[in-house]
């Protein structure tokens, strides 16, 4: 046992998010912690790792093993190679203590004390790694897509780009548990490939939160489901886990169906033997008895509470009143350059009506970049995009509500896309899980998921018949990722996406264009279909 949280209880407020909660991390566990948004996650990995403090509970952390966890985008001043050397804090120690017996070991008086010294230190160095520390840098930076910033100032890193340092950073630190929250939000497919085979190799226990189905199937087999405040536990990976609760609830909703029909059959029992005692003359005692006694049996119950079967889940449909023409967007010859770096080169595409295209690529390989010389937000260097007649584009950005003022409220900004009256608005939002006076929430104070809905919502009541979709899942809980995926579904107009959720491009697209190298080279089929061909060419 590595990790124990015993009888936690957190509150935010007024809010219990749970109470009497047990949590525990064992030696080589592989666990994935799923539940809706909100539910605690976070939290939990913030009091293992006592960055917040309980408010009951304890917690316990087996002597000398060390527990590694990104917060939150780390800051730190110099270059990204210092940064990543950094997380070699004891083999940091032993080199300077090398350097300092080389110094000494100059002295003729000091040298042979200091050479003997200088073995002990070096052969712990030797078996630490030391001489190893660039290879491993340069294997890990590789797999997570840095190595071009490992020159770079930390400063100058984007946030995406500075969360994933950090996860590098916690990888070559080699913690006994390593807690990684959404590690897959800013890789690419490529590179989330890596992490799993990495993590599948690794020592330590892993413990993650993500909403990465394909992702936890390949990495964890055991899953922890808070909901409610309560972590029922599964041994399996994401797919035995979500079989099993289906049969769970069912298997507990026939229980309570059982329980309720009893409960009727004595309440009928004690209402006739009640009836009859009464009718008796002179009144029968022995019945009343009988049906005091049923009465005191069915307080002393145990009820089964009903099971939740269907949560809440967004209500979801995107309508189409015009269809577009046949031919939706044609691409000849497209180039594009950012002073001397060719981004795209020479890409040819035609999307006809009611296609469901994926593009998949490495980061920084010109996907998003495509996706606004399409819309017009870019202009290319060479080549024509023309689209095709009567196309009404919905574009869904990897950052949603950005271009807007953060201190509208998030009905005011409803409406300036949707005419319609407040009350109007309130009813619609309240289908996409925006409830009562949450909806006069200023813009800034949304988490990621939340704009994601917002934007949906708007989505849902414009006459899009073009869905161009930029890493659409990356925000949303799994029950919003099964809405928007079955919305997709139905669709009948054209949608071209840009995703590195492999189970999303499983299931909603039959066409995969992998972007490599400025080259666009399309296949028929999903991800997993296609993706041994464009690794062959």
């Amino acid at each position: 046992m590595l990790v124990t949280l015993k009888d936690a209880k957190k509150i935010f407020g007024s809010e219990i998010i749970f109470e009497n909660l047990t949590i525990e991390i064992n030696a080589g566990e592989r666990i994935g912690l799923v539940g809706r948004n909100g539910s605690g996650k976070t939290t939990l990995f913030k009091l293992m790792t006592e960055l917040e403090p309980l408010d009951q509970g304890q917690i316990f952390v087996r002597k000398g093993a060390k527990v590694g966890y990104l917060a939150q985008i780390p800051e730190y001043e110099g270059r990204v190679r210092d940064y990543l050397e950094d997380s070699f804090e004891e083999l940091n120690d032993l080199r300077i203590q090398m350097e300092k017996l080389e110094a000494k070991m100059v002295d003729p008086d000091q040298f042979e004390r200091a050479m003997a010294k200088y073995g002990e230190v070096q052969e712990r160095f030797m078996r630490l790694g030391g001489y190893e520390v660039d290879a491993m840098i340069d294997r890990i930076s590789n797999g997570l897509g840095i190595q071009q910033f490992l020159d770079h100032s930390f400063e100058s890193l984007s946030g995406g780009e500075k969360t994933k340092v950090g996860l590098a950073r916690i990888l070559l630190e080699d913690p006994e548990v390593l807690l990684l929250d959404e590690p897959t939000n800013h890789l690419d497919v490529q590179s989330i490939e890596w992490l799993e085979d990495y993590l599948k190799q690794y020592e330590g226990a892993v413990c993650i939160i993500s909403h990465d189905r394909y992702f936890l199937d390949q990495v964890v087999n055991k899953i922890y489901d808070l909901e409610d405040g309560e972590l029922n536990i599964y041994h399996g990976n994401y797919s035995y886990f979500v079989k099993e609760k289906e049969e769970r609830l069912l298997a507990e909703f026939r229980a309570f169906e059982e329980q309720q029909k009893k409960i009727k059959k004595m309440k009928e029992a004690i209402k006739r033997l009640k009836i009859w005692a009464n009718q008796a003359n002179p009144p029968n005692e022995g019945l009343h008895k009988r049906a005091r006694n049923m009465e005191r049996a069915l307080d002393r119950m145990e009820k089964i509470d009903r099971p939740l079967i269907d949560p809440k889940k967004m209500n979801l449909e995107f309508s189409m009143d015009q269809r577009s023409g046949k031919d939706v967007v044609k691409i000849s010859e497209l180039k594009k350059k950012y002073d001397d770096e060719i981004i795209l080169d020479g890409i040819n595409l035609h999307i006809r009506f009611k296609d469901r295209l994926a593009i998949v690529g490495r980061n920084g390989s010109g996907k998003s970049t495509l996706l606004k010389i399409m819309m017009g937000l870019e202009s290319p260097s060479e080549g024509e995009v023309n689209l095709g007649s009567q196309v009404h584009i919905g574009y869904l950005s990897q950052q949603p509500l950005n271009e807007a003022d953060a201190n509208t409220t998030l009905i005011d900004y409803f409406r300036s896309h949707i005419r319609v009256t407040e009350g109007q608005a309130r009813q619609i939002l309240a289908r996409f899980m925006f409830y009562g006076f949450s909806v006069f929430q200023k813009l800034s104070q949304l988490s990621g998921g939340e704009r994601m809905r917002l934007k949906l919502a708007i989505f849902m009541h414009q006459d899009i018949n073009l869905l161009i979709l930029d890493e659409p899942t990356n925000h949303l809980d799994v029950e919003s990722q099964e809405v928007l995926e079955e919305a997709v579904d139905q669709f009948t107009g054209t949608v071209l996406c840009v995703s590195h959720d492999r189970y999303f491009l499983n299931k909603c697209f039959y066409e995969t264009a992998f972007l490599v190298n400025g080259k666009l080279n399309r296949y028929l089929g999903n991800y997993d279909e296609t993706k041994t061909k464009a690794e062959q060419k």
